[in-house]
């Protein structure tokens, strides 16, 4: 235990960080905590994470649970027994809107060093539980009070919400696979044969992580299953905060800053699908991630970008700045906006290696785990609406680059061969890019590099 208090200060995570949302308190008010335990969950503009206390002592908060503050705001103390907080505690902070079945407060903040302990999980009427467990049970309408958590302390986590939902719906028809009945809902409502999945859960049961490596039937083959966004309620406010603040500041700084334009390039892909089958079925039952549409584009990207570095580089006040290391974003479409794994040096890796990494980070991202450090540094980024059905779209550019390439959906195509038609697979590359940087000429250069690279992808393969 601390000898004297401590401050709480909401940490900085990650190089653009201003400001994050105190999701829920992990620990009851006035309870004891030890350095290293888990004290909040923290929502910030790219991730969320569990914070640690960095000493010992009895947990006093000084803002509520669902608030949002700016990086090293003062939001809690770490005190003696018997000790009281100083006076003057608390940094004015702005409530944000509540996230469904979190309960977590909309009302104004009251005055610092407040003496009334907060709506925190384990406290009053709130329930311990996770982020994503709350996420599941609202998308599945489970009333988390009914739920048994399994969790540290007795937390409701995910994989509960989930055996609660099985149990209730037992009187589904098996599915022939070990996956619980809200697994099987998922993989019914995306076109998901479940005998063709893997699953990675205890004794090859199928989780719902294991379900957004596939496609869903009547999409391009290939591409990431898309994220479904509910719409929300008529006449809701969905405050500009958190991660969604941080987009709408970061997108319109974008474009008030660089001179944006787009190219539209369609390009064929018959190469890349009949090589994609072969490895689909040559590699199976092995452990080689077989890569996606996807996997294909950033491949490629990457090596053209050797070429045309460019399109790899940044603008700054003394001039344009050609990049040595090649870092691929691509964008990862998450529950309230956005997020962008990198791959670093992805010109030096494998095909195969570079679709190992994207499916790591994106299920990272997904599940809310990823590392703030692994979303920073890209030289280029990498987007696509092809599992939505967009053909054509304009990307905007993440600032610190030149360039962004949006990819759209696989879709037939025609080709004359003398008076006969030929079915082929196309899908058009929207390629925007700073006019600062790069001219018409050399964006319309590299895309056709890209386009001859995918034409060719056993080139992709070494």
């Amino acid at each position: 235990m601390t000898d004297v208090a401590v401050e709480v200060l909401l940490p900085k995570i990650g190089l653009t960080m201003q400001e994050g949302t105190i999701d829920e308190w992990l620990v009851p008010t006035g309870a004891p905590v030890a350095e290293g335990e888990a004290l909040l969950r923290l929502a910030t503009d790219k991730v969320d994470v569990d914070v640690e206390a960095e000493a010992g002592g009895l947990f006093h908060p000084v803002v509520p649970a669902g608030t949002t503050v700016p990086a090293g705001a003062l939001i809690g103390w770490l005190l003696a027994e018997g000790e009281q907080p100083p006076g003057d505690a608390g940094t004015p902070a702005r409530p944000t809107a509540a996230v469904p079945g979190t309960g977590a407060s909309t009302a104004p903040l009251a005055a610092a060093g407040v003496a009334a302990a907060p709506s925190v999980d384990g406290v009053g009427d709130r329930l311990l539980s996770s982020p994503n467990a709350r996420r599941v049970a609202a998308a599945a309408d489970v009333d988390l009070a009914v739920v048994r958590g399994t969790g540290p302390g007795g937390r409701i986590v995910s994989e509960d919400v989930e055996e609660y939902v099985a149990a209730l719906a037992a009187s589904l028809p098996p599915s022939g696979t070990s996956s619980s009945p809200l697994v099987r809902k998922l993989a019914k409502e995306r076109g998901i044969d479940l005998s063709e999945v893997n699953g990675t859960g205890p004794g090859g049961r199928i989780r719902r992580a294991d379900l957004e490596a596939v496609a869903p039937a009547g999409a391009p083959a290939g591409f990431p299953a898309p994220v479904e966004h509910a719409p929300a309620p008529s006449g809701e406010v969905i405050p500009l905060t958190g991660m969604r603040g941080t987009i709408a500041r970061r997108m319109h700084a974008s474009l008030q800053e660089m001179a944006q334009l787009t190219h539209g390039y369609e390009v064929r892909m018959d190469a890349v699908v009949s090589l994609r089958d072969r490895l689909k079925e040559e590699w199976a039952g092995s452990d080689l991630p077989v890569p996606s549409i996807n996997d294909f584009l950033l491949k490629a990207a990457a090596l053209a970008l050797r070429v045309h570095p460019l399109l790899n580089a940044t603008v700054r006040d003394d001039g344009i700045h050609l990049l040595d290391d090649i870092h691929l974003g691509f964008a990862v479409a998450v529950p309230g906006g956005l997020m962008v794994p990198v791959i670093e040096d992805a010109a030096a890796l494998s095909l195969t290696g570079i679709a190992g990494r994207a499916r790591t980070l994106a299920e990272a991202a997904r599940a809310g785990r990823i590392s703030p450090a692994l979303l920073e540094g890209a030289t280029f980024t990498v987007t696509s609406l092809g599992g939505y059905g967009v053909d054509f779209f304009t990307p905007v550019i993440n600032p610190g680059n030149v360039a962004i390439l949006g990819v759209g959906r696989l879709r037939d195509g025609v080709e004359w061969a003398d008076d006969r038609p030929l079915r082929t697979r196309v899908l058009t590359l929207s390629l925007t890019f700073d006019h600062r940087a790069v001219d018409g000429a050399p964006a319309a250069e590299f895309l056709r590099t890209l386009g001859e690279l995918l034409s060719k992808p056993l080139r992709l393969l070494v």
